[in-house]
């Protein structure tokens, strides 16, 4: 009779409590996160890391993006007090994205090894892409109990203790980007980040006119993108839109001044209006500074498979087609300190995406990523209410939802 091998076993009840949940993320709520990270983040706690914590998002004016974080958040709170059999509140820690880059590597530790980590219970670690496909390297292992080690396939999740009963490394990454979504809980409401959050939400919805277009994101302090790696380096505004076949250019509209001052700090112009260029060409919007644009890249190349496809299956008319609008470049490229050799050895290059670019498609997307973030703002708007009443960020059914127009609840 022919042997058969089991499958590793996916959950350790004894003493070593950890479980791997396969599949918990669906592909698609993966690349929205990978969306929200690929735009937002900021040179991470550790070398080689990239990471975008959820008061970032609320400081620099996108608090709307947390909206695709919160029944994520609260499904993994149900899956770890059911696993654990918490009979105790559970408070989430902290939430955020992080990405392991070429050279990033952690050894044996437990999440509570610091005293300032001690409030720290349990940890659960989603993973948003593929080994092997999308990194090399960045196992996750443990020292004792079983799974002994995990190979991140996107969607999966694993939930363990953070404390010494899971002492677990992360070898080094060698290649690509390591990308995950990381929760820790805790016992403590003191550490509870629900209410630091509602505070930031509720500033920045008070300092907003209601005209505005207040889903323009606002750039954080310029040292906060610079990515050290040994003695080079990148700013990763720059970095990310340049691994993807862009870069920035200074607004070409002869009336604006707004970008001379900055002539000697180069940096300073990412928070100023500029444009999009792609080779020897220009695309013809204005975006407020260079969050705006990489937002708007991130999401092209979020949705460009799609895009693509619906162009090739659908006869298109005349007048349903994009005319972007497309200048010659005439030197107003940004010249910014950007080690593009490095960068490429950090997130790849967009000859790797798997599709043609094409400016009718970023034209689309351009205005999608207008939509979706009017959507999002319009919904956070609505359950910012509900959350400050009770302190704490939770799903809001929809049939409680009452929507408030200059004060008047319909």
């Amino acid at each position: 009779m022919a042997s058969t091998t089991s499958p590793p076993p996916s959950t350790d009840t004894g003493d070593h409590p950890r479980h791997l949940l396969r599949g918990f993320l669906s592909p698609e709520a993966c690349k929205e996160l990978e969306f929200v990270h690929r735009s937002c983040g900021t040179a991470g706690y550790r070398p080689s890391v990239v990471s975008t914590s959820l008061p970032h998002l609320a400081a620099t004016g996108c608090g709307h993006l947390l909206l695709p974080f919160v029944p994520i958040r609260e499904r993994l709170r149900d899956a770890v007090e059911l696993f654990f059999s918490c009979e105790f509140d559970l408070f989430i820690e902290f939430t955020g994205l992080i990405s392991w880059c070429k050279g990033a590597s952690i050894g044996w530790h437990s999440d509570d090894n610091k005293p300032y980590l001690r409030q720290r219970a349990f940890t659960a670690v989603c993973y948003l892409n593929d080994h092997g496909k999308d990194y090399k390297g960045g196992i996750l292992q443990f020292q004792d109990g079983y799974p002994s080690s995990i190979v991140p396939v996107a969607g999966d999740v694993v939930i363990y203790t953070a404390d010494n009963r899971n002492v677990h490394r992360v070898d080094e990454v060698t290649e690509g980007e390591r990308l995950t979504l990381t929760l820790w809980f805790t016992r403590d409401s003191a550490y509870d980040e629900d209410p630091k959050l509602l505070r930031f939400l509720s500033q920045m919805s008070l300092s907003c006119e209601p005209a505005s277009q207040n889903y323009i994101p606002v750039p954080a302090s310029d040292n906060m993108y610079w990515f050290a790696y040994d003695e080079s380096g990148f700013d990763i505004r720059c970095a990310r839109v340049h691994v993807l076949g862009f870069n920035f250019h200074m607004n070409s509209d002869e009336d604006n001044t707004s970008v001379l001052p900055a002539e000697d700090d180069p940096i300073e112009l990412l928070g100023k209006q500029l444009q999009l260029g792609r080779g020897d060409e220009v695309f013809h919007k204005i975006f407020s500074n260079s969050l705006h644009a990489l937002q708007v890249v991130q999401f092209y190349y979020w949705k460009a498979p799609d895009l693509a496809l619906r162009r090739e299956q659908t006869a298109v008319d005349a007048e349903t087609v994009c005319h972007p609008i497309i200048h010659p470049s005439r030197g107003t490229e940004l010249r910014l300190p950007c080690d593009h050799v490095l960068a490429e050895t950090i997130f790849g290059t967009y000859n790797n995406a798997g599709f043609a670019f094409d400016w009718n498609d970023f034209t689309v997307a351009a205005a999608m990523w207008k939509n979706y973030s009017e959507e999002l703002k319009r919904k956070l708007s609505t359950r910012l209410p509900y959350w400050l009443s009770s302190e704490t960020i939770f799903v809001v059914d929809s049939s409680e939802l009452q929507i408030c127009v200059y004060g008047t609840k319909q």
